[in-house]
């Protein structure tokens, strides 16, 4: 019963809208209450503490109020004593009694009430339970002096008892401090009301003087009433000695002379000396704080000026210095502020560059976080044209130092949504958090991809270097080698950019194809076109080929010494009359511009061979003896408009030219590659490249070098019989970024009979992401070892290798001396250098300015002019005087930190990014052409000079040039060649001896050994012994072969006139064969499935 009564049906929706509209009587007998909270601010002292203190606008109205009356009472006070007629005698009552008149007494009487009021009610609502507090505070005893005298007298006379007491004297002057003091509390209230912290340095200055001008004003008001029983001093006179004497000066022209004036200045004297060296050592202290973090880059300035913020975790004097020089040297930057905001304390070289005036105008150091709000205010980055952020490589974790990066990136994305992005991170599995970043530069990234195409393409590191730094070309232009001249000069050639139609260059080439425009260019004005961007397609395409027409809206990309917008222009006659000339780009027996292509209009055109084209470099061969009787060797001209039938095609993916396979070729046929993309990344964001892949993945055993498994039984590279020499890398970790360096080695483009194997030498064992990305290329192995025992080096493979790229270690990069974290890098690749003379090392370095150690010999007499040629180059101020040391020069050497002004020029080109990674292979846009090199032959040296070999490669292959890498020998002195003969007698006859003793020997320790070395050391003394005097001969070798060293160098967009050498290596972009291929795309995706093709192999006929 109970239940049924407890449950009650719900009612009809219309009782509930009644009860809605009426109200529910049920409600009076309910026992709910209703709480108001909060109802001790309803309080009428609350509300009163809500206006007078709490609330910051009112509670700054009062203050200022306050404020006023104090300077108005001391006003008042002036205008008593300027109003007054000193009166004679020199009696005591006069320091008590003043004339006061009646208006002015009023006026001083209602100051005082209202100060009064004021201060007793600013005490009640500040009260918290102790009144002596309140009532011994300096404020409060100066109010009741300067207020309640005149309330007293106001009572007297309006009881008529005492009508004489308004001439009461009253130091009214003290209320100077009350003044002060107010002030003080209006500041930190106006930095409360507007939500701003001003600098504590403006605070602490303000302090300063208001302490200064009240202790005058107190000196003067007292000495002036003071002497009233004396000389009669007016206000002017005691402001002269008050600042006689507080300076120190003492002219004693003006003198106190009653003993209560004396007594006052004695008084005021030590007031000054204990109040005064306090604010100034808090002043200093706020300024030695302030040179540290930096101060404020105010809005003013932020608005009116264009500033960058440079955000880094720790700033070294090398980072800075190339980011000032790369930033700055751009002519529309000059106007530019450089805010540096870093959170820990400057350094001292860094504290010294910055007070050279050419920088400390230019650029404010703000210490404090980029994670901060307040920081990122004082850096002003909501107004800044650009904020760049990079990563600490010095640290040992990079992944660390890379996730201190992204927290940068994001706070400063959130801090300032508008403001664009440059940021640089290490490792390129981070790289897909910041990828909302303007321009992203991934370290690892570039660094391997670089490192790859230097086995291929050599000195790729320097062409990108060189290409990426601000010049001017006139570096070496004063040395009296011919091969610097020429090297410095080429060395100022940069990528520009030009709309067609904008172009004195490219304006007349519309309507024309790609080639013909590019050569008609380099051959008219000396640029080398090497790119386009159509107006509807955001894409940067490389070389795309003849079939490409120009349009008046494209966006042409080019190299040249300097922009076109900077160029002046001279017809032929005018150019005969300066008689200007390009002596430094080639010998004595150059040829002139106008001479370049004299056989064209004679000749027939050379036709073009209508099978496949090479899609590695060609190679450069004379015609026929046939044809030699009838005419001498042409060049073809380059067509307006590419001629189809013309064009070489074809099917890269069937690799049909590869039919025609010798018996040996047949032998290894199931060996057999597809291409397509690999199936697996080892890290999110890697831009998907067509390579060549195995059908079927190989199994992790095998892909170790040194260890047999049950699919085969090879232990070094020895035994593996390579038809190609291979390519080692030696590195600490197999990281993501080495992933980079496997892919442009395996491109599609690459032939397949020229892929090199590759054995990544490692310091430790990699995991199983990473080799299960590997396990498709072919040829790809690794083995655990180091570059500094000798026996994993012959393991590897050291002597049937071509290239050695040595990375160097994480582990090694941070030191406590910061230069020598390049120390064990640079004696193992002098080992290398010594033992393996004919093996090309190519080494990273952390330092830059180390790469003079790389083949070091310390009796190189030209080796030390290259030294002294570097320090007047950069005593110039040159950005590359590193660039004559004969490693870089050649490629053998590379730091990833030369690429930091990849990055700094994207400000100004926001296009070299995608220039850069489209050259290096880490991006492929279709239809956008590709790296690669050709080398120059005896055969070929009849083409003579470079502007018939552009005009040949556009017309047959439509190949397109950037530059020459150019070898010569270099001998040294005669005394030097005499003693490196005499050292290797010695080193000949004392190595012939152990070879003896070792020969003896053989037969204590002979074992048979097939096609491998033992791991085990312990297990073949005997190959180690033979190891060590074999890497012995090399070594005498080597030093007896110094004296006809060689000295390599590039030459970046050479004049049309230079003359070709033997054994030139001349850098091509190549069209994308897949660009002559119809529906090149759906064969693309396709390709691994259904693709088991060979290779095309052509020569191109001069």
């Amino acid at each position: 019963m109970v239940d049924l009564e407890s449950e009650v049906p719900p009612l009809p929706p219309r009782y509930r809208f009644r009860d809605l509209l009426l109200g529910d009587q049920g409600w009076q007998n309910d026992d709910r209450v209703q709480v108001e909270f909060y109802m001790n601010e309803n309080t009428f002292k609350e509300r009163l503490k809500l206006f007078f203190i709490k609330n910051q606008r009112s509670s700054l109205r009062i203050r200022l109020f306050n404020f006023s009356l104090k300077l108005l009472s001391c006003l008042l006070y002036i205008i008593r004593v300027l109003l007054e007629n000193p009166s004679q005698g020199n009696e005591w009552s006069h320091i008590f009694w003043v004339n006061r008149s009646l208006p002015l007494w009023g006026l001083q009487v209602s100051v005082a009430l209202i100060s009064l009021f004021e201060t007793i009610l600013l005490g009640y609502l500040s009260y918290k339970g102790n009144i002596w507090e309140q009532i011994l505070r300096i404020p409060f005893i100066l109010e009741i002096i300067n207020a309640v005298p005149f309330i007293i007298s106001l009572w007297f006379v309006f009881q008529i008892f005492w009508p004489s007491l308004r001439n009461l004297f009253v130091p009214v002057f003290l209320n100077c401090w009350l003044a002060k003091h107010a002030l003080e509390n209006m500041i930190n209230d106006l930095h409360r009301a507007i939500q701003r912290t001003q600098s504590a340095m403006f605070n602490q200055v303000l302090i300063l003087i208001s302490t200064l001008l009240c202790l005058i004003f107190t000196c003067i008001c007292g000495i002036q009433h003071l002497e009233r029983i004396g000389k009669k001093l007016n206000l002017f006179d005691s402001l002269y000695f008050c600042i006689v004497t507080f300076s120190t000066v003492g002219f004693g022209d003006v003198t106190p002379e009653t003993w209560s004036s004396k007594l006052f200045v004695v008084a005021m004297i030590c007031v000054a000396l204990v109040v005064l060296p306090i604010q100034f050592e808090q002043l200093a202290y706020l300024w030695m704080e302030r040179q540290k973090s930096g101060g404020n880059y105010s809005r003013h300035r932020a608005q009116t000026e264009k500033h960058v913020v440079l955000c880094v975790s720790s700033l070294k004097i090398d980072l800075l210095m190339d980011f000032l020089n790369e930033f700055y040297a751009h002519p529309r930057l000059q106007d530019y502020y450089v805010v540096i905001l870093c959170p820990t304390e400057m350094d001292v070289q860094v504290r010294r560059v910055l007070q050279i005036p050419m920088w400390s105008q230019r650029v404010i150091y703000l210490q404090g976080s980029a994670l901060k709000d307040q920081d990122l205010l004082r850096a002003k980055m909501d107004d800044a044209e650009a904020c760049f952020i990079l990563s600490s490589r010095c640290e040992v974790d990079r992944t660390s130092s890379d996730h201190q990066t992204i927290l940068r990136a994001w706070a400063v994305k959130d801090f300032a949504p508008n403001c664009p992005l440059y940021v640089q991170i290490l490792k390129p599995e981070n790289k897909f958090h910041i990828k909302f970043a303007d321009h992203v530069v991934c370290e690892e990234e570039f660094k391997y991809a670089m490192l790859a195409l230097n086995c291929i393409c050599p000195a790729t590191s320097t062409l990108i270097t060189l290409l990426v730094h601000t010049s001017r070309g006139q570096e070496g232009q004063q040395s009296p080698e011919q091969w610097q001249k020429m090297y410095g000069r080429c060395s100022g050639n940069e990528v520009y950019h030009i709309v067609l139609e904008e172009s004195t260059f490219f304006a007349e080439y519309e309507g024309k194809s790609f080639t013909y425009a590019s050569f008609h260019a380099h051959k008219k004005f000396g640029v080398c076109l090497i790119g386009v961007r159509r107006e509807d397609n955001k894409n940067i395409l490389l070389n795309p080929g003849p079939r490409c027409i120009m349009n008046a809206t494209d966006i042409c990309f080019y190299i040249n010494i300097t922009k076109e917008e900077n160029s002046a222009f001279k017809n032929q006659d005018q150019q005969k009359k300066s008689n200007v000339s390009r002596s430094f780009y080639h010998g004595p027996s150059r040829l002139p511009v106008h001479s370049i292509i004299a056989s064209m209009g004679t000749v027939a055109i050379d036709l073009q061979d209508t099978s496949c084209r090479s899609t590695s470099g060609p190679t450069l061969s004379l015609p026929t003896e046939g044809s030699k009787e009838i005419r001498r060797p042409s060049i073809a001209p380059v067509l307006e408009v590419a001629d189809t039938s013309s064009i070489q095609t074809c099917d890269l993916l069937s690799d049909q030219s590869e039919d025609e396979t010798t018996p040996d070729e047949e032998i290894s046929s199931n060996l057999e590659y597809a291409k397509g993309y690999p199936p697996y990344s080892p890290y999110i964001g890697s831009s998907p490249t067509f390579c060549h892949l195995l059908h079927e993945k190989v199994p992790f055993c095998c892909l170790r070098l040194d260890k047999s498994c049950q699919h085969n039984y090879y232990e070094d590279a020895k035994a593996y019989g390579f038809k190609n020499k291979l390519i080692i890398v030696a590195a600490e970790t197999a990281g993501n970024g080495l992933y980079n360096f496997i892919v442009p080695l395996r491109a599609y483009y690459r032939p397949k009979k020229e892929l090199n194997p590759i054995v990544l030498l490692l310091d430790n064992p990699p995991d199983m992401h990473f080799l299960d990305a590997i396990c498709w290329f072919p040829m790809v192995y690794y083995m655990v070892g180091s570059i500094d025992n000798l026996d994993d080096l012959l393991r590897c493979g050291v002597t049937f290798a071509a290239n050695m790229v040595v990375v160097d270690k994480e582990s090694t990069m941070s030191a406590e001396e910061d230069y020598m974290a390049d120390a064990k890098t640079i004696v193992n690749v002098q080992t290398l250098f010594r033992l393996f003379s004919s093996l090309s090392i190519i080494t990273e370095l952390t330092h830059p300015a180390n790469m003079r150690f790389m083949q070091f010999r310390a009796k190189d007499c030209y080796s030390l002019a290259l030294s002294k040629l570097e320090k007047k180059e950069r005593e110039k101020g040159s950005n590359l005087a590193f660039m004559f040391r004969l490693p870089f020069a050649a490629g053998r050497v590379f730091s990833i930190s030369m690429l930091d002004t990849l990055l700094y020029q994207s400000f100004v080109k926001d296009y070299m990014i995608s220039i850069t990674r489209l050259l290096l292979g880490l991006d492929t846009t279709p239809g956008s052409g590709f790296l690669c090199s050709m080398k120059i032959t005896e055969d070929d040296l009849w083409i003579r000079t470079y502007a018939r070999l552009y005009q040949k490669l556009c017309s047959s292959t439509g190949d397109v040039p950037i530059g020459i890498y150019r070898t010569e020998s270099q001998k040294l002195t005669t005394s030097e060649s005499r003693e490196i003969a005499s050292q290797s007698q010695i080193s000949i006859s004392v190595e012939e001896w152990e070879d003896t003793k070792d020969c003896k020997e053989q037969g204590h320790h002979r074992s048979n050994h097939r096609n491998s070395t033992s791991s085990d050391q312990s297990d073949h003394p005997l190959l180690r012994r033979k190891s060590m005097q074999w890497a012995r001969r090399l070594s005498r070798k080597d030093e007896m072969n110094d004296h006809q060293s060689t000295l390599s160098y590039i030459l970046i967009n050479p004049s049309p006139d230079t003359r070709l050498e033997l054994n030139d290596v001349v850098y091509l972009i190549r069209p994308d064969p897949l660009a002559y291929l119809p529906n090149s795309e759906p064969s693309r995706k396709n390709s691994i499935c259904n693709t088991t093709g060979q290779d095309s192999r052509e020569e191109t006929q001069l």
